[in-house]
């Protein structure tokens, strides 16, 4: 069918790529990603073993942890 329809051969190429990127990210965050769980009977509560000093995301662009005024405000006046 390839040989007849050569135009098939890029989309079948670019599906092939986007199917095992897909597969990869899934098993990279099935095995690196905290939050990511099979066993819920082993782990029910997967969220205390999160290191708060590592980051979670996949890619961290500027990050910078500023206080935001109005959450400070209302975290004082409900204190």
């Amino acid at each position: 069918m390839l040989r007849k329809r050569k135009e098939l051969i890029p989309l079948i190429g670019f599906m092939a790529f986007a199917a095992t990127g897909a597969t990869s990210a899934a098993i990279y965050f099935l095995f690196t990603k905290p939050d990511v769980i099979l066993n819920k009977t082993r782990n029910p509560e997967p969220w205390e073993r999160i290191d708060p000093t590592k980051p979670q995301k996949l890619i961290t662009i500027n990050q910078q942890w500023k206080p935001v005024e109005e959450l400070e405000l209302v975290r004082k006046l409900t204190k």
